[in-house]
């Protein structure tokens, strides 16, 4: 795992052409992450609207050693109202990933999320083919639940994705399994 300082702050402006540029370059976003075009400026409305920290939509920026390096995301779901869930996600630029910074990104959004909100509930998800995510996930303390087969259209064919869930009650490897998001780094959101 690399030594650089990574912490998670709201999306700023200056961040907006960096991600507009992510989200669109099929190179940039990966095998994993590729759907096709999409507005690009999508981002840059909702962060206009609300600093992309919505009612149940956060987007919040990866700040690798003073700089952005990419977004987590949270969104709010839940099969019964008075039982919701978050589900979290993140995207790196390409120049920062493969030394952890995304572990490290993913554990603080747990964090935060706990800390945050009344939550019992996170979830994640990734392609079945997706094995380095997988295994951040499981590192994270997420439980594997299943597979939904055919759930996501990427590049032209239906694939199966991962389900993973973490409770609040959960214990984490890193510390913090009572929800209160001080865990034993010092990374902080």
């Amino acid at each position: 795992m690399s030594e650089e300082s990574v912490s998670l702050r709201p999306i700023a402006e200056d961040d907006l052409s960096a991600i507009e540029e992510l989200v669109n370059d099929p190179q940039a976003l990966g095998e994993f992450q590729w759907y096709g075009w999409r507005d690009p400026q999508r981002f840059r409305r909702r962060w206009q609207e609300s600093g992309l920290l919505e009612d149940g939509q956060w987007v919040l920026a990866v700040v690798v050693d003073g700089g952005f390096g990419g977004f987590v995301a949270a969104n709010r779901s839940g099969v019964r109202p008075a039982a919701p869930y978050w589900s979290i996600g993140v995207q790196l630029l390409p120049q920062v990933r493969g030394r952890g910074i995304g572990t490290r990104a993913q554990r603080l959004l747990v964090d935060y999320l706990f800390a945050h909100s009344p939550v019992m509930r996170l979830e994640a998800d990734t392609e079945a083919g997706n094995l380095a995510e997988q295994r951040v996930l499981e590192k994270l303390g997420f439980t594997r639940e299943g597979v939904q087969r055919a759930v996501t259209f990427r590049d032209g064919e239906w694939r199966d994705i991962v389900r993973y869930g973490l409770l609040r009650t959960d214990p984490r490897p890193w510390g913090g399994s009572d929800g209160s998001g001080r865990g034993e780094s010092s990374d902080r959101p």
